[in-house]
């Protein structure tokens, strides 16, 4: 609570916080609505695959032992007789993203009104439309044109903050980094692996009448290709 001071205008000032581990927990979501039951929950969604493999490729460049020592394809099919630091590393690269699971989970404790999701894909691309929406879920007045606050910056590859007509603020050097593409017999892996659970995410995203991102939709043609 020492990072959550009393705000001195209480009225027109939002407290946040984000967290990469609060999503998927199975107790996360009941503390949460205990302390903060109007807590309004924005909740970012990339491929799940892809999401595995930057978890996986997070842990490399710290160094991690398990993620050094074993091919992505070693962590992500790796059996439940394997060393429980390896199926640890599996379980943090598949588990968050079975996404419709965990987003069940949260609705049982706070209405659809309170949930807004982003697709990282649009975040990427177009962050200023992102923001614009955020903004509107959170009924932030006076609004921000972040088109004049974001700019894209080739050298990193993404939107950074605007200082000056040629002069940008990015976020830091572990941000941005490029890595080599997912091989194959892993993506096939990942596609099967979480084929199910995606079309039962398009269907709860269309539920709530939440866009269906393109990469969901791409990864639902291929669910369909695989019943021919």
């Amino acid at each position: 609570m020492e990072f959550f001071p009393q705000p001195e205008k209480p009225n027109t000032t939002l407290l946040f916080e984000k967290s990469a581990n609060y999503f998927d927990s199975e107790v996360v979501p009941k503390r949460v609505a205990a302390l903060v039951p109007r807590a309004k929950i924005i909740v970012i969604l990339m491929n799940p695959s892809k999401r595995a493999y930057s978890w996986y490729q997070h842990m490399r460049s710290h160094n991690d032992p398990t993620a050094l020592n074993h091919t992505f394809y070693e962590v992500v099919s790796a059996s439940d007789m394997a060393s429980q630091n390896l199926r640890t590393l599996r379980n943090r690269c598949l588990t968050p993203g079975l996404y419709a699971q965990h987003l069940v989970r949260w609705l049982d404790f706070f209405p659809a009104e309170q949930l807004h999701i982003v697709h990282s894909d649009e975040l990427r691309n177009d962050p200023v439309n992102v923001m614009h929406l955020v903004q509107k879920f959170l009924h932030i007045l006076p609004y921000l044109d972040y088109s004049q606050h974001l700019r894209y910056d080739p050298t990193k590859g993404f939107f950074c903050q605007v200082l000056s007509n040629k002069q940008n603020k990015c976020l830091g050097k572990s941000k941005g980094h490029k890595y080599p593409s997912m091989d194959r017999v892993s993506e096939q892996h990942l596609r099967a692996y979480y084929r199910k659970h995606n079309v039962i995410l398009s269907k709860l995203l269309s539920s709530f009448k939440s866009e269906i991102p393109e990469w969901l939709q791409n990864e639902l043609k291929d669910a369909e290709v695989s019943k021919i």
